[in-house]
């Protein structure tokens, strides 16, 4: 369920609620961007930045913007990024196309997940280390995804929906990543299911990866991450800590109807 917002006019006036006086370093940083589908304006001046080995849960309502945000970092054809820069590492992201902003460490989990039909959950794995740079190893991804180790024969399109997702962040841990964007990975996936996800996630942060994380379980989302971004009508309305929007209900009602 991708972002399909298509206002053109937003209110500059909208509340802004921000944490100015917390400068996290700039490992990744996202500053002012301004994207659109065609004329449509969708991501309006959004700026974030995350240091390293933190996760970041960027949250909304549907058609917020959160979804067209991640195309727009990861670098993909649409939506269009007009204005506006991001760094990873000090280096320029926002000049460069979808496959040199993988090649930088970039890697996008879309919720469709994209798992490849008529191939194994290991060739599906493989096949994401054709080109290099390379990241983990089948025996390290195994180690993290025991589920996908008893299943490594078995076509990927077959799997349970926990495990496609479980097989969509193992690939993209197949390349060597620096900063991994998790579109909607709990969508349609029983409890248990999201608590092992979490585990997994919470392994992958052990390991020095920095991620960011769209979810409409914001609670979920919120307990996992160490900060936060809300968006409305593609501008932010907030930036701090996960905390200060589990312990705010009046925030949390306003923007993300929790």
């Amino acid at each position: 369920m991708n972002e399909d917002t298509t206002n053109t006019n937003q209110d500059n006036g909208a509340e802004q609620v921000t944490a100015a006086a917390e400068s996290p370093s700039d490992y990744f940083k996202v500053d002012d961007i301004h994207a659109y589908y065609g004329e449509s304006y969708i991501v309006q001046g959004v700026s974030l930045n995350l240091r390293e080995n933190e996760i970041l849960a960027l949250l909304g309502r549907n058609g917020a913007g959160k979804t067209s945000t991640l195309k727009t970092i990861a670098r993909a054809d649409e939506p269009t990024l007009r204005k506006g820069t991001i760094t990873l590492g000090g280096q320029t992201v926002h000049d460069k196309k979808g496959f040199e902003a993988s090649q930088m460490g970039i890697q996008l989990v879309p919720e469709d997940r994209r798992i490849i039909p008529g191939m194994t959950v290991e060739e599906n794995i493989i096949l994401a280390q054709v080109a290099e740079p390379i990241g983990w190893p089948l025996e390290r991804i195994y180690q993290h995804f025991p589920r996908l180790a008893e299943r490594r024969k078995q076509e990927g399109t077959t799997l349970s929906g926990g495990e496609q997702q479980m097989l969509a962040v193992a690939r993209a841990l197949a390349r060597d990543i620096k900063l991994l964007l998790l579109d909607e990975p709990y969508e349609g996936l029983a409890p248990v299911i999201v608590h092992e996800i979490e585990r997994i996630l919470l392994e992958i942060k052990a390991e020095g990866i920095t991620s960011i994380i769209v979810e409409q379980n914001a609670v979920a989302a919120l307990k996992l991450a160490d900060r936060a971004v809300i968006l409305d009508t593609g501008e932010v309305v907030f930036s701090g800590s996960a905390e200060e929007v589990l312990n705010d209900e009046a925030l949390r009602l306003k923007y993300l109807a929790i």
